[in-house]
């Protein structure tokens, strides 16, 4: 996934640990609009497959999820 997307709020969880980047991602999607992106930093090497299970179980979109050296990447949508 190299497509980039144009995020509506940002949240860096660097530096945090599991599970309070699922925590802050949680409270912050529901301070943007349905439609809106979050991208959500963090430095957590647990924090892609916390985030692929949290989209699968919230049923937001993760529309992205890469790495940028020694930074984890994540692009939501929030759906509803």
């Amino acid at each position: 996934m190299s497509e980039t997307f144009q995020a509506d709020k940002v949240l860096d969880c660097s530096g945090m640990l599991c599970p309070v980047p699922v925590v802050k991602t949680s409270k912050a999607i529901k301070q943007i609009e349905v439609g809106q992106v979050l991208k959500m930093i963090a430095t957590d090497p647990g924090a892609p497959p916390d985030m692929v299970a949290w989209a699968k179980n919230t049923r937001h979109e993760l529309l992205d999820s890469h790495q940028e050296g020694d930074k984890f990447i994540f692009f939501l949508r929030r759906v509803r």
